[in-house]
């Protein structure tokens, strides 16, 4: 199978019949070989009845329902598990995303050999203050701490060697850092394609600014389980001994300083409670770090790694 697309969706059911129909041309028009994985997200209307009457009239149309609104992370997990095809195209069901990027999407990851090919909505029709702004400031951080430069990691619209999402485990927020996920599980080169973005046809947002807090939060998870996720002590250890040794030296010139002068009041000083504290936290950093280098060495995944197999001997 060429491609499978896969579409998360929420209260999409005047959108479907559109975007199906525009998925069938496309595909048709290229003769691909292809499956369409339609994510029921929890949705109050009547998308799920539409999506049924689809895969009746054209089976390669498939549905998956979840019973309540997980989000759009778990909505992609499962249908990445699902997925067929060489090269998996995501995108949002809004109709805002053109399904006439998907041959230059899957050319760009068959034939150019990249990983990952993300869309970079560089014109859009969204709110400027609300979506535009802080979509603006969001990349630009992620660019910074996570080394890739891409435009727009929020853009729905992404297509991936299927290897690639089967070696990633998005939840929480994650779904907007694949990439950076990606990078970490060895899949290094990601590129980025300028896409159309279009006004939205039917419905309102989905999304409003607990996003972006949500993504900040998610983003320094992923960072620090990328660097310290099998090495915990490298971390807390260091922390830890290093808050303990400067509380100690504080300690130990108050003692020195009550042996030489013996009316100096060491409890009277707020330094004594200071150092305190800070052997206290040190002494907690250390351990914290010892107890996640036990969990981390007895996981089951804990020597598991990406091999490509076509580079062994």
């Amino acid at each position: 199978m060429n491609i499978s697309v896969i579409i998360p969706l929420k209260d999409e059911a005047d959108s479907l019949p559109e975007l199906t129909t525009w998925i069938r041309k496309v595909m048709e028009t290229n003769a691909y070989t292809y499956e369409v994985i339609l994510v029921d997200d929890g949705s109050t209307d009547q998308s799920w009845e539409v999506i049924s009457s689809i895969h009746q009239n054209d089976d390669r149309f498939k549905g998956i329902k979840f019973k309540r609104n997980y989000g759009k992370s778990a909505a992609l997990n499962v249908a990445f598990k699902a997925a067929k095809g060489d090269v998996v195209i995501t995108m949002d069901a809004d109709l805002q995303d053109s399904p006439d990027e998907i041959p230059s999407l899957y050319r760009k990851v068959m034939h150019e050999n990249f990983d990952i090919v993300s869309g970079w909505k560089k014109k859009r029709f969204d709110n400027v203050l609300t979506k535009n702004i802080p979509s603006k400031f969001f990349n630009a951080v992620t660019r910074k701490m996570s080394g890739i430069q891409l435009n727009d990691f929020n853009c729905g619209l992404k297509a991936y060697k299927n290897e690639v999402i089967k070696n990633v485990d998005v939840y929480g927020e994650m779904h907007r850092y694949i990439p950076v996920l990606a990078k970490w599980a060895g899949y290094s080169k990601i590129g980025e394609k300028e896409v159309e973005h279009r006004a939205r046809k039917y419905g309102i947002s989905k999304f409003g600014w607990e996003r972006f807090i949500n993504g900040f939060l998610d983003l320094t998870t992923i960072m620090f389980i990328g660097k310290f996720g099998k090495k915990p002590m490298q971390f807390f250890g260091l922390l830890g001994t290093a808050s303990f040794m400067i509380g100690f030296l504080i300690s130990l010139y108050l003692i020195i300083s009550k042996i030489i002068n013996l009316d100096f009041t060491i409890t009277n000083r707020p330094s004594f409670y200071i150092a305190l504290t800070i052997m206290m936290i040190g002494t907690q950093l250390f351990l914290a770090g010892f107890i996640g280098e036990l969990v981390s060495r007895n996981a089951s995944d804990r020597n598991s790694y990406n091999i490509d197999s076509t580079k062994g001997i």
